[in-house]
């Protein structure tokens, strides 16, 4: 599924930290700023209490979130835990993994052991990131947004540590505490801090909720590689756990977040690759995909229709190296008309690149919401507003949930639900309205359709 390594653990012998980091690729952003105060004109917060810094402007930002989130869980931990929050005993660590002669941070035996990396070293009480070749190119690529979802993260497992969870107790119980629940609940914790952020209760940071699709992405770039199995000690999730963790502490608070289980918890990765998965990189071919994929929409959306006690009628699907022409609105490169019940699939240059960039379930998750569209047609619900557009992206997430455990037929591959986020992420395709109208935000498109996948068509009010 997956053309780039996306992640790769740091864990230097004798000492295990939470560590994250990738090789980033992303979108360049606007360079919108998430700091709103300047006390002494020179750009975020003095970053002085930073062992190592530079007292540049990376470490300046990486010391303004430091310092709301930390404010954050003086103002949370005492409500949420009955305790008071107790700063990190080891403090906060900035390492120039371009300089040869740096400083080492804790816990690891060289500064070049922190490339690409930011960590939270429970044995030290440590928070420690990589100046020079992770924060800079997560603003440059996501924005600063992502650098508040990095550092919150981290944050996260130094709250973890207060509240009991040792790493001993990891070790000695990983099938209560495995790795992937840990990461899982750091995202969570990190969404609560950055709802507190964008409620404006920040005293140095603020972020609207369009910002947030952008800052995301950096999410999608921390999750695990195709293949990684739940059970593996490094999990930390695939993009579907990862941003459904971080949007339901956003959504829920940390309340939420504390109360996380292997047991209340739903977990989606799937590590195994079967031998076409391998010799095909996880996708199908952009052709072979249609065809294939057509008959399984065909069945759940009959299915879904009839269980509602309404008749359905299969819509035709056509293909052409012209964009739809079914419609007059623009609903993508994927449009369902009413008007002889018609799915118009431009099979020109933008559907099959998208098909190349993130995947053959990009194209599978599009065409789903227009088989969404057909159905709502069938149901007699209307096809353009706000109604209709949550109900596409929910029937599109309950049929994709369908899909999660293996079955006969077409079934996920490891990595198809991390398309389906990205092209929600990136695209308003699948949730285009009959008249090219969309849910706006990235975030609240992801938010829909997970709703459908983990809770079934009943959770799409129809």
């Amino acid at each position: 599924m997956r053309l780039r390594p996306v992640l790769a653990l740091i864990v230097p012998a004798l000492l295990v930290v939470t560590a994250c980091t990738t090789t980033v690729a992303g979108i360049p952003t606007n360079g919108d700023t998430v700091v709103t105060t300047d006390p002494d004109g020179q750009g975020g917060v003095d970053p002085s209490f930073v062992k190592n810094t530079d007292g540049g402007s990376i470490d300046r930002l990486a010391a303004t979130v430091i310092t709301d989130v930390k404010q954050y869980w003086e103002d949370t931990f005492p409500s949420a835990f009955d305790e008071r929050w107790e700063d990190l005993e080891g403090g906060y660590y900035s390492v120039d993994t371009a300089d040869d002669d740096a400083k080492a941070p804790p816990c690891t035996r060289r500064a070049s052991d922190v490339e690409g990396n930011a960590f939270y070293c429970p044995t030290e009480d440590v928070i420690a990131w990589d100046r020079a070749a992770l924060l800079p190119v997560l603003k440059e690529r996501f924005g600063e947004a992502a650098v508040m979802f990095v550092l919150a993260h981290e944050m996260g497992h130094a709250v973890q540590r207060r509240t009991g969870l040792s790493l001993a107790e990891q070790r000695s119980n990983p099938e209560k505490y495995p790795t992937i629940l840990i990461e899982a609940q750091a995202d969570c914790y990190a969404g609560a801090f950055v709802r507190w952020v964008a409620d404006g209760e920040a005293e140095h940071l603020k972020i609207s909720k369009d910002r947030l699709d952008t800052a995301m992405e950096a999410l999608v770039m921390f999750r695990d590689p195709v293949g990684t199995e739940q059970s593996d000690q490094d999990a930390h999730g695939d993009a579907f756990d990862r941003v459904s963790a971080f949007q339901d502490g956003y959504d829920k608070g940390v309340d939420l977040c504390k109360d996380m289980s292997i047991d209340n918890r739903t977990f989606t990765q799937r590590g195994f690759l079967s031998y076409e998965d391998q010799e095909r990189g996880g996708n199908l071919p952009f052709e072979s995909l249609l065809t294939t994929i057509t008959p399984e929409l065909e069945s759940f959306y009959r299915t879904t229709v009839t269980g509602l006690g309404k008749e359905w009628t299969s819509p035709s699907v056509k293909t052409s190296d012209e964009a739809p022409e079914c419609t007059r609105e623009d609903q993508g490169p994927i449009a369902f008309c009413p008007e002889g019940r018609e799915i118009d699939v431009a099979t020109g240059d933008e559907l099959p690149e998208l098909h190349t960039e993130i995947g053959d379930f990009a194209t599978g998750t599009i065409l789903a919401s227009r088989f969404s569209m057909a159905a709502l047609d069938s149901l007699g619900k209307p096809l353009d507003g706000e109604e209709a557009q949550r109900a596409l992206l929910c029937l599109t997430g309950a049929y994709t949930g369908t899909l999660i455990t293996p079955k006969d037929g077409f079934a996920l591959s490891p990595g198809d639900l991390d398309e389906a986020i990205q092209v929600l992420l990136r695209y308003d395709y699948p949730g285009r309205d009959s008249a090219g109208d969309a849910v706006p935000t990235g975030f609240d498109r992801v938010s829909l359709f997970r709703t459908g996948a983990l809770q079934g068509v009943s959770a799409c009010k129809l």
